[in-house]
């Protein structure tokens, strides 16, 4: 139960990478698509509903598929280290 509670912070800091990542991702994907720097904000009238519903789409996405990948890398690293899933 100690080792489990460990992968806490291992954890938190991997959600904080993933939302660091995943930015920067959404950032250089939404430059190559559209030409922008920033994803368009909803409530801005100078993009249409789809440019605006599609670039909340590819942050969900991109964010959602870091995210996985980081835990998942963490998880494995956690176990490699202390012989215990943190996931069981």
């Amino acid at each position: 139960m100690g080792k489990k509670l460990a992968y806490k912070p291992v954890g938190m800091a991997g959600g904080m990478l993933a939302g660091a990542a995943s930015g920067f991702l959404v950032r250089k994907s939404w430059a190559a698509i559209a030409g922008e720097e920033e994803t368009p904000d909803p409530l801005r009238l100078d993009h249409g509903f789809g440019e605006i519903i599609l670039a909340a789409a590819l942050q969900g996405a991109v964010f959602a598929a870091t995210s996985a990948a980081i835990n998942r890398l963490g998880a494995l690293g956690f176990r490699r280290a202390t012989g215990v899933w943190p996931g069981d």
